[in-house]
């Protein structure tokens, strides 16, 4: 390690053994803590992920560290001895942390987004597309594992783990784009990490804009349902597939925006709209008041304006 690259901290076989797990909790990292999962996927062995209470999870060797439709870290697997370093060595930012195995050195490099990337129908594609390209540069800068899902990490706050903190600092994106090629993601890039939800994204969509002409006449929930139907099918395609959550995330956005500007549906939702104004005014239309400013219309005697009437009227309240 060069002599002016230094970790701001410490923890796990840097410090003496026997440290109490929940003190070191506290002490690394507290602010993480709060941006995990309430309830995030864990384990000690990782064919075998199972669902726990943030307090609980925090105690296994593996950690889901993005919340469910949302990208808070960008995470890099390094399978090299020297793996916690390569970020210096390609002359990149100083990560949040780095947790690296102390048997083989192979490490995950991590990265805090300043502003979290939201990754279901309430998200931007455009910034989910950008942050794709920019996890697929690192990845490139790095060498790092191209098929790695960025859901499941090394605890930072596991003493199994060598971790440094390297900054306190989390990263705009367009400061991150600033270290990497940015360029259209490969076929095989589009098949993990972020690129999986573009991809899928971009296959669903396709399909959706000439299918909902044959899902005329039939209800929202019957067309939801197939475009869900045809999601999940899609994402069978990646060798990683993705979790649930962002597959029916996905789907509705899909769902919404086709549904909203096909023609058909549109100009049956106006229809019904009109039908319902109709109905409307034939319940709350009264009878004019021949003494009301309605009828006396005090603007035209003024010589102003309606609006500039009520304007000054309610001045002079």
């Amino acid at each position: 390690m060069s002599a002016d690259i230094k970790p701001i901290f410490r923890y796990g076989h840097f410090i003496s053994a026997g440290a109490p797990t929940q003190v070191c909790v506290m002490l690394i990292l507290p602010e993480i803590y709060e941006t995990l999962p309430h309830k995030p996927y864990c384990t000690d062995d990782l064919g075998n992920l199972v669902i726990r209470p943030r307090q609980t999870a925090v105690k296994m060797r593996y950690i889901q560290h993005n919340p469910p439709c949302m990208t808070h870290f960008i995470c890099l697997d390094i399978d090299h001895e020297h793996g916690a370093m390569r970020w210096a060595e390609e002359y990149l930012p100083p990560p949040r942390w780095t947790s690296q195995n102390p048997s083989n050195g192979h490490a995950h490099i991590v990265y805090e987004l300043k502003t979290p990337v939201c990754t279901s129908e309430h998200g931007s594609r455009k910034a989910l597309d950008y942050l794709a390209k920019i996890q697929a540069g690192l990845v490139r800068e790095t060498r790092a594992d191209v098929g790695y899902t960025n859901f499941i990490t090394k605890n930072p706050m596991h003493e199994h783990w060598r971790t440094e903190v390297w900054t306190k600092e989390a990263y705009e994106l367009n400061y991150l784009a600033e270290f990497v090629d940015l360029r259209p993601l490969t076929k095989t890039e589009k098949e993990y990490g972020l690129g999986r939800n573009c991809s899928l994204f971009d296959t669903v969509r396709h399909w959706a804009y000439s299918a909902i002409r044959e899902h005329r006449g039939k209800t929202w929930e019957q067309w939801y349902n197939s475009v869900i139907k045809h999601a999940q099918n899609a994402n069978m395609m990646f060798l990683e597939p993705l979790p649930y959550s962002e597959i029916k995330a996905t789907a509705k956005s899909i769902a919404k925006y086709c549904w909203k500007r096909d023609a058909y549906h549109y100009n049956e939702f106006i229809y019904r709209q009109t039908i319902k104004g109709s109905k409307g005014g034939k319940v709350s239309k009264r009878k004019p008041v021949a003494t009301s400013e309605q009828s006396l219309k005090p603007w035209e005697v003024l010589g102003i304006s309606r609006a500039t009437y009520y304007r000054k009227k309610q001045k002079n309240k």
